[in-house]
């Protein structure tokens, strides 16, 4: 039997809304199972211009441009992560990384998160888990959603945890049985329409309260064929460019009118999607992610779900870094050789316990 441990673990995530690598130095107390944890430092560091581009166009570009930007993105991370390090005076026991997406298609058994963890071990000098998703594709489940496992272990007071992040996903979690899965695009599109006037996000969703239905385009979009699909489902990256964003970006009327709409479509997708559950009195809603920062979505959400269950914000920490945290989690419970991955969730083969390890040159794990 493990003895009670206290582990130090930094937790990376590249989100696809392409803002920056979010980096959580975590602390958890663990014997066979946790006992307690905690966020100690965190910050998002925003990505250069050229890598923000290169990370949006490599699906498009050469099998060599492929392999070059995983390896150079885990120096780049390295690098980003030797900085957080210097800043904050931190001594980690190993690093946990997701990478970034590039490739997500489960139906193919494939899917792929570039960010080499050599480099990164060799970069920093610390131990380095990556390649989270790649045992339960391998055993034909969908690879996601991650977030689960961390709603799990973390916070199971909750029925439902609801990430708002480049795509929302839902995790319910009742009497020991637990479901999750992606519900619909969400500030991967919301991004990007403001983008279109020089804004990085629509700040407290201010531009999209502002605007006005357009109903040919929110019937349209309430049609997606993801929508009628039933869970377990995965949303990619490439899906949403090439099937959702076009028709948006392209649609002739004003931003906040766009914006407005789709904020319309989301929230009565999301709230579709909890009423899809039996609830009651006791039931509640943890978000998280970037959305819960948009008040007119949380709005949207909200009139969809009539006053039936409540909506709760966390501390702030926890909504812009809950992914982080998750990613530190299940390097943590890699190095203890317990299921990170759950089939009952991705609907694999098997459970699976996910992630390659890269031995470091100052630490071992």
């Amino acid at each position: 039997m493990k003895t009670k441990k206290t582990y130090h673990i930094l937790g990376l995530m590249s989100g696809s809304s392409l803002d920056g690598l979010d980096i959580a130095y975590c602390k958890f107390e663990m014997d066979e199972e946790i006992l307690d944890w905690e966020i100690l430092k965190a910050e998002t560091v925003p990505y250069e211009e050229k890598w923000q581009l290169r990370l949006a166009n490599l699906p498009q570009q050469s099998a060599l441009d492929f392999v070059k930007s995983h390896t150079y993105f885990g120096h780049y991370m390295g690098d980003l992560v030797n900085a957080f390090i210097d800043k904050h005076d931190i001594d980690p026991d190993f690093i946990a990384s997701h990478g970034h997406t590039i490739y997500h298609y489960p139906n193919r058994m494939l899917t792929c998160q570039i960010g080499d963890g050599a480099a990164l071990a060799s970069k920093t000098g610390l131990p380095t888990i990556c390649n989270f998703r790649g045992h339960d594709v391998a055993l034909e489940g969908e690879g996601t959603p991650l977030a689960p496992t961390v709603d799990k272990y973390l916070f199971p007071d909750y029925d439902f945890l609801l990430n708002l992040g480049g795509i929302a996903n839902l995790t319910h979690q009742k009497n020991g049985k637990i479901s999750a899965y992606d519900i619909t695009p969400c500030n991967q599109i919301l991004n990007s329409l403001a983008q279109l006037l020089g804004m990085e996000y629509d700040h407290n969703g201010d531009i999209g309260k502002s605007g006005k239905i357009i109903t040919e385009l929110y019937d349209f979009l309430n049609q997606y064929p993801f929508y009628q699909m039933p869970f377990p489902k995965s949303l990619d990256n490439q899906n949403i460019k090439n099937n959702f964003l076009p028709k948006i970006l392209n649609y002739e009327a004003s931003v906040k009118d766009r914006l407005h709409t789709c904020s319309k479509v989301f929230g009565l997708q999301i709230a579709k999607s909890i009423l899809s559950f039996e609830i009651d009195k006791k039931s509640k809603v943890l978000v998280s992610g970037g959305g819960a920062f948009n008040s007119f979505l949380i709005e949207c959400i909200n009139e969809n779900l009539d006053g039936k269950i409540k909506i709760e914000l966390p501390d702030i920490e926890i909504i812009n870094f809950k992914e982080a945290l998750l990613i530190a989690l299940l390097g943590l419970l890699r190095v203890r050789n317990k299921v990170n991955c759950f089939s009952e969730i991705t609907n694999a083969k098997a459970d699976s316990i996910g992630g390659a390890i890269y031995q470091g040159i100052k630490k071992q794990i």
